[in-house]
């Protein structure tokens, strides 16, 4: 057995042979029916199926429902050439007509529907005979498919619905047909609720099993025999919570769903989600009183437009790129790290590990073993050229297709350590289908440190490694992440918030803090909340990203708080405040993307609304809507997406139209809007250069008035002089000053002179007169006499200087001309 095990598990971590340790499943309670396929296996089913959504009787050959009969076969719903059935009205029961869809292999269900009579019965010629029934059959038949219009792979424009079909007429019966049991409701009264599933499609938050506790009986009940829950207990309890509607963290609007009786009692798993489907992976059976064993593992998917849990089991790896050989059956891991990327078809496990709680016959004795494989899911009807099974195009079938990445870069060597109880996030852009950013989590003896981070490469599945900035969270195992981008893409903030800490052995200590890690700079940004009421710290808990705000649920709380209920928190990730109410926003797609993102399918999901909290735009820069300028790893990669990739960087535009912001990385394509562009932004070129402008003229011409000024009042004062100097007969002071007698006859170096320009070319002094022109009755400047020319001068200066001394008033256009020669004159003052 030891030898065995060995080789099972080797294949988990990247080994080229294994075999599966299987044991046969515990005899059921209740007999449970099969059903033979093709391919000449038995698939298992739960007994119990949604009621009044699909029924039919055992008759393989018809594959259709006999409105009058019951069979204990009743609502098998195959993993390959599936049939789903509807329940008939009164007039359809008593009839003999039967209904029923069939989604062939391949196809998705979107309405095609097959309406077969016995030959019996054959249908009549003339309409008038008709029985209602029929009519409302076939009119059934004709409309519906064109209720669902134009879809893409996997995706149904109309939305979908979380609830249960019932039917009223079956609502008191305990018991219908022979074995089939109507199960109860999920159970919305717990005192806490932890290790849960969780996944939101089309603004509703689905919730399964996990930890449950009720410490107290509902007052009339007995605790012994009534209460719904016993403490600590696994559970399926199946559950939903609405997001498209307001309602108050006291009073949360949750609805049980019925409990299936075929997926098993687990936590720790993972629940991943397309469109139309819910994938339950992994997860923990109960080894508490009573204790629940492993049985092999199938995926068990729920449709959630039929109501009804399918089961595909024995599933098989497919090689591909860094995977294993292929051909080998899949696992069930628990503690891992999950993440749903519908955008992509596609869901990831990482890490984790396999004991006796999750292996069908793993000895007791057998110690755990953690991995660091990385198990990758694609959905029905998507593809994956990773795969080579899906090159080419090809089609997942409605099995899906399986990938064990094993050998991805990093993966192999020692500085990549196997870990449990981490979390991954999925980020768009940087390569051609987005990174996973691995994060937290450890093993029993090491833990992984939050200065570096773990970076999958979905296109290349290859790992790297980026370092982080900034002040570091402490180690750490079940936290939970939820990201949001900004409107425009420039960046993405992944909010981490509580988890524990398991260092010394055997002690817990749980966190309330919350930690921002804002991608591309990767810079960690502890939130302050010191003056909020936060919530009882907490581990094992699930965050989802809806409208903006992180809707926390459960989670394992202190010791000293004994409930913790109803335990559903909602916190602002824009305004990073914890909120008592969730507020639903109008206006979202289906992926509740930034409306700026909305065109582009890898657009992050429950981002609508969101704004760049300013705590955040200190570090990255831009503003509520985005532009960062901070487009880059702070710590520069060596390799890898980040660098050599960018961001996916949108236009935003406000509601009149004008762009509000548009900012990118060199060489970055905007994307996602009817009014994106690859180029500058030229309207805002030209605005800043015409404000430029004027901004210059409007500082010259305030210099030329200054100037203008300055010269006016030299000139007035000039003329002042003069005249007092021609009424007592002698020089004028300016000109004692400007030309004392011991410089007279000499070569002025200096260029003091003004009497440049008139003089004779004898230089022995002036032969003419001045100007002589006057106005306002002052007389003209006396000429001067004895001045020497000076040699070499500057000849602006001196014509300076000569229009004061001549009497010329200047002009406020020949400063605006000139302005350097009227400067000059004031100097010279």
């Amino acid at each position: 057995m030891g030898d065995r095990l060995q080789q099972s598990l080797n294949h988990l971590n990247g080994a080229s042979q294994r075999k599966t340790i299987r044991t046969p499943p515990r005899l059921p309670t209740i007999p449970e029916p099969t059903v033979q396929l093709s391919s000449g296996q038995r698939r298992r089913t739960s007994v119990f199926t949604e009621i009044d959504v699909d029924r039919f009787s055992g008759d393989e050959d018809n594959r259709c429902v006999s409105p009058t009969r019951v069979n204990p076969n009743h609502g098998r719903i195959r993993s390959t050439a599936q049939t789903y059935y509807l329940p008939e009205d009164d007039a359809t029961r008593s009839s003999n007509e039967s209904l029923c869809i069939r989604r062939n292999a391949g196809e998705t269900m979107s309405g095609v529907m097959s309406v077969n009579k016995p030959q019996s019965a054959a249908l009549p010629l003339a309409f008038p005979s008709l029985s209602r029934s029929v009519l409302m059959t076939l009119m059934f038949a004709i409309f519906l498919p064109l209720l669902h219009g134009s879809r893409k792979a996997g995706y149904f424009p109309m939305g979908v619905s979380g609830g249960l079909i019932r039917d009223t007429r079956m609502a008191d019966r305990s018991t219908i047909g022979s074995g089939i049991y109507q199960r109860a409701d999920s159970s919305t009264n717990y005192c806490t609720r932890w290790s849960q599933q969780s996944a939101v499609v089309n603004g509703t938050l689905y919730l399964y099993g996990g930890h449950a506790s009720q410490d107290q009986a509902t007052p009339g009940q007995n605790q012994e025999t009534d209460s719904p829950t016993t403490p600590n207990t696994w559970n399926n309890d199946f559950l939903t919570l609405p997001l498209t509607k307001t309602w108050h963290i006291a009073q949360p609007p949750l609805s049980g769903l019925p409990q299936p009786s075929g997926p098993p009692n687990v936590s720790n798993g993972y629940l991943w989600n397309s469109y139309t489907s819910l994938f339950l992976y992994g997860g923990e059976y109960s080894d508490e009183k009573p204790s629940d064993t492993p049985v092999p593992f199938a995926l068990w998917e729920y449709n959630i437009l039929s109501s009804s849990w399918i089961e595909h089991n024995n599933p098989q790896t497919s090689a591909g790129d860094n995977s294993d050989v292929g051909n080998q059956p899949v696992q069930n891991a628990a503690e891992g790290a999950g993440i749903s990327v519908p955008e992509l078809g596609r869901g990831w496990y990482f890490g984790g590990h396999l004991d006796y709680k999750t292996t069908a016959g793993w000895p007791i004795d057998v110690a755990r073993v953690y991995l660091k494989s990385l198990v990758e899911y694609t959905f029905p009807g998507y593809t994956n050229n990773a795969v080579q099974s899906l090159s080419g195009g090809q089609l997942a079938g409605n099995d899906g297709v399986w990938r064990n990445v094993t050998q991805g870069g990093l993966q192999n060597s020692s500085g990549f350590p196997e870990r449990a109880d981490g979390v991954l996030t999925y980020i768009p852009g940087f390569g051609q289908d987005g990174i996973l950013l691995g994060l937290a989590g450890g093993t029993n003896e090491t833990y992984t440190e939050l200065n570096e981070v773990d970076v999958y490469d979905i296109a290349n599945s290859t790992w790297y490694k980026q370092a982080t900035n900034g002040t570091t969270p402490g180690i750490r195992v079940n936290p939970c992440v939820a990201a949001a981008s900004a409107p425009d893409g420039s960046s993405i903030n992944v909010y981490m918030y509580a988890g524990q800490n398991l260092i010394p052995y055997d002690s817990q200590e749980q966190y309330d803090d919350m930690w921002i890690l804002t991608i591309p700079s990767f810079t960690w940004i502890k939130v302050d909340t010191s003056d909020q009421s936060v919530p009882p710290p907490r581990a094992g808990h699930s965050c989802n990203m809806w409208d903006g705000q992180m809707v926390v649920v459960g989670g394992l709380v202190p010791e000293n708080i004994t409930c913790d209920n109803p335990g559903i928190y909602v916190f602002d990730a824009s305004e990073l405040k914890w909120q008592n109410q969730f507020t639903s926003l109008s206006g979202g797609d289906v992926q509740n993307q930034q409306a700026a993102q909305s065109q582009n399918s890898l657009g992050l999901s429950g981002s609508f609304g969101y704004q760049v909290p300013a705590a955040v735009q200190s570090i990255v820069g831009g503003n509520g809507t985005g532009g960062a300028t901070i487009t880059a790893p702070a710590v520069s990669p060596t390799a890898g997406p980040l660098a050599s990739g960018k961001p996916i960087i949108y236009t935003v535009t406000g509601a009149n139209g004008a762009v509000v912001t548009e900012t990118g990385a060199p060489g970055t394509v905007v994307a996602g809007s009817s009014n994106a562009s690859s180029g500058p932004n030229i309207a805002a070129i030209v605005a800043g250069t015409v404000a430029g402008c004027l901004a210059i003229l409007a500082g010259y011409l305030g210099f030329c008035i200054w100037v203008y000024r300055r010269q006016l009042a030299l000139y007035k004062n000039h003329v002042a002089m003069s005249q007092r100097a021609a009424a007592s007969g002698g020089p004028s002071e300016k000109a004692n000053f400007l030309f004392p007698d011991s410089s007279l006859g000499k070569t002025s170096t200096d260029q003091s002179s003004g009497a440049r320009g008139r003089a004779s070319g004898s230089g022995t002094g002036r032969s003419g007169q001045t100007s002589g022109q006057t106005s306002d009755n002052i007389s003209a400047v006396p000429p001067m006499t004895g001045v020497h020319p000076p040699v070499g001068g500057n000849s602006e200066a001196n014509s300076s200087t000569e229009d004061l001394m001549t009497g010329q008033e200047p002009s406020f256009m020949g400063v605006l001309l000139n302005p350097r020669r009227s400067l000059r004159v004031i100097n010279k003052d």
